[in-house]
């Protein structure tokens, strides 16, 4: 098979005034690899590690915590301390050597916390619901319990965590944020009516359930380029982390997408639907295809795409990048496999979340030696 060069996939792009060397993009993915006192990246971990997989188009580190608060995994890195900023500086400066771009996730999970992170006081919430799952605590897995419901001023505080996270950010040397509300988390909780049962400004309607994310990005702009700012959305999350879709959830998400025409963005990160919801009279089954006519910026789409099905979405046009996400894990030269038509390692689930460098650091690059590359 001869090396192909003309992928969708492979080709530059201007991601807003970004220039982008391929249109790979490499997901957020914990990975717990933040095993000491300060929640800081691991020197000579995760320095390493990103700066393997420099040659994606553009990196999004693993979701990173604004604020003690927002902790809800053992061992994730935040971006709220000055020496989480020193560790996540040694980083950027490792990916940029090699050419690389990368984005940090600003993260809050909200109810998918567990008190034994907060002192045994209760994590934070739209509402008091328990999401009935299971929290990744220091002490293994334990079931959710149910949070306290912010007050105006907890939302209020946390509005500035996020902006205080961009801020330092980029004094880390990030070339942008990815504001991470999806898949069950904080935003996510906000938005589904499943989840929050509020009766002030911040619950009922659609527009007042959307009213956190917007006063975080208005927040964030003040600190950084609004065109450096990326934001992730679930819009067919079921069944997982407590979410329940009903009527008013895709209405929701269409309103939110569509006001964020309003901003200059970075990109929309979408994800297809993690689960089968063909069952589910109200769900979107093809998020991509849904939001292209409706998003008039960057769409990166992802959810189990490979090779050819990224290829597709592009030439399609229903998106203009596409994120890997545990492809990368054990493809750190996953761009130079496509390039090369090199076979795929599969990655080792059982180290997805274990400390140290066995299945994080040592995956070989095959792309990269000339016998390994098919002709």
């Amino acid at each position: 098979m001869k090396t192909v060069t003309k992928q969708p996939l492979l080709q530059k792009y201007l991601m807003n005034n970004l220039e982008l060397a391929n249109r790979v993009v490499m997901a957020p993915m914990t990975r717990s690899r933040a095993d000491n006192p300060e929640n800081k990246p691991t020197e000579g971990l995760q320095d390493e590690y990103y700066a393997q997989r420099a040659s994606a188009g553009l990196i999004i580190t693993e979701g990173s915590q604004v604020s003690k608060e927002a902790v809800g995994y053992v061992n994730t890195p935040g971006i709220y301390s000055d020496a989480q900023m020193e560790g996540w500086k040694k980083v950027t400066e490792k990916v940029h050597a090699a050419n690389g771009k990368i984005f940090i996730q600003l993260w809050h999970v909200g109810r998918m916390s567990h008190p034994d992170f907060h002192n045994g006081n209760l994590p934070l919430a739209p509402s008091a619901i328990n999401p009935e799952a299971k929290s990744f605590t220091p002490d293994g897995f334990k079931d959710t319990v149910t949070p306290k419901e912010m007050t105006v001023e907890d939302i209020k505080r946390t509005v500035q965590d996020f902006k205080n996270a961009a801020k330092n950010a980029m004094t880390a040397g990030f070339d942008g944020v990815e504001i991470h509300s999806s898949n069950g988390y904080l935003f996510h909780q906000f938005f589904n009516a499943t989840s929050n049962h509020r009766t002030d400004e911040y619950g009922g309607s659609i527009e007042n359930r959307a009213r956190f994310l917007f006063e975080v990005l208005d927040a964030v702009k003040e600190v950084m380029p609004e065109n450096r700012i990326g934001l992730r959305l679930n819009p067919s999350l079921n069944g997982i982390f407590g979410m329940t879709m009903d009527e008013e959830t895709i209405p929701t998400f269409d309103y939110i997408i569509e006001k964020l025409n309003k901003y200059d963005l970075a990109y929309l990160h979408l994800s297809e639907p993690f689960n089968d919801v063909s069952d589910i009279p109200f769900a979107e089954t093809e998020i991509a295809k849904r939001y292209r006519p409706i998003y008039e910026g960057t769409i990166i789409i992802n959810g189990n795409f490979d090779q050819e099905k990224g290829n597709n979405v592009i030439e399609e046009g229903n998106a203009d990048l596409v994120a890997f996400g545990k492809p990368y894990i054990s493809n750190p030269d996953l761009v130079e496999r496509f390039q090369k038509n090199v076979p795929l390692t599969q990655w080792d689930e059982d180290t997805f979340y274990t400390p140290g460098k066995k299945g994080y650091l040592d995956y070989e690059a095959k792309a990269l030696n000339k016998e390994e590359v098919n002709s």
